[in-house]
């Protein structure tokens, strides 16, 4: 279990006529993301969400709100949310795997949130047992469940020590394909441009490590509140100009030429890109809460 954070789905993990206890943590959070409040101009006050009658106006408490499903413009069906709650299937607690299927065989386009597996301390045997086998099989597991009071089609895949467990979005969920580019020219690509595009990929391959991304819209938000909080501005960003039809040629060619160069250069390692300037992704709230938390006594001093 990781330390410090709550389990947010316990249950059993089934496989055959094997189970074992097992917990599910978040594997990605938003938490270390800044975060504004709505602020009255006026006043500078936080300013509360108050929920209103469409017709009258009037504010509607919490006790007095339902559900309702539109049937037509502005009629609606109302549902209490004790026939919500009857109507979500039951959950036994058991993730059960229904199929192993190829790690690729599904697309990404379906994955909706990752998730961490563990074992509980009495199952580790048949937990290792399973992510081990997966691994030598090179497959996946297709499995079921009630999460978050909610029917899920989960993706089970060994990851490090333990198994990652990505919720999937449903078929009708995920918009087709075929009409997000339908409007788009057939354009074959060939000859000298086909070249210099082929090229650039040539000299821009790497890999793959997540330490060397940066969040620029955090740090430019952390920033940001630092500047306005010194009283600073910051410089205004230029703009991206956009390749021509006419022009692309002549930038591929001028990217082929300046990707040889800086590929001639040698280049730093991964260790040395990390000791850069740029801000590790934890601090960067926290240093906007810093610079706020100096500037405090300047303001009631003013």
């Amino acid at each position: 279990m990781p330390s410090g954070q709550r389990a947010q789905w316990k249950g059993f993990l089934k496989f055959g006529e094997v189970s074992c206890g097992v917990a599910l943590y978040t594997a990605a959070s938003t938490s270390e993301r800044i975060t504004f409040n709505t602020i009255n101009k006026a006043t500078g006050n936080r300013v509360n969400r108050i929920f209103v009658d469409s017709e009258t106006e009037d504010p509607v408490p919490k006790e007095a709100q339902t559900k309702g499903f539109e049937i037509e413009n502005g009629q609606y069906i109302i549902i209490d949310p004790e026939e919500v709650s009857a109507a979500i299937p039951e959950s036994n607690k058991t993730l059960e795997i229904e199929a192993f299927i190829p790690c690729s065989d599904v697309d990404d386009v379906y994955f909706d949130k990752p998730y961490y597996l563990t074992p509980d301390k009495m199952g580790g045997d048949a937990f290792a047992a399973l992510r081990d086998a997966m691994k030598k099989s090179m497959v996946a597991a297709i499995a079921r469940t009630v999460l978050f009071r909610r029917m899920r089609t989960v993706l089970i895949r060994p990851h490090g020590k333990g198994l990652i467990a990505s919720t999937l979005n449903y078929d009708y969920e995920v918009r087709s394909s075929e009409k997000a580019f339908e409007e788009m020219p057939k354009l074959k690509i060939q000859g000298e441009m086909l070249d210099l595009a082929k090229h650039i990929i040539s000299t821009k391959k790497g890999e793959f490590d997540p330490a060397t991304f940066d969040d620029r819209y955090e740090a430019a938000l952390a920033d940001l509140v630092k500047a306005k909080i010194e009283g600073k501005s910051l410089p205004k960003p230029k703009k991206v100009q956009v390749s021509k039809p006419n022009d692309l040629l002549a930038a591929l060619r001028e990217s082929a030429g300046m990707m040889k160069a800086a590929a001639d250069k040698p280049k730093r390692t991964a260790a040395n890109a990390n000791t850069g300037t740029g801000r590790p992704r934890a601090a960067r709230g926290a240093a906007a809460k810093s610079a706020a938390s100096k500037a405090a006594p300047q303001r009631k001093a003013s």
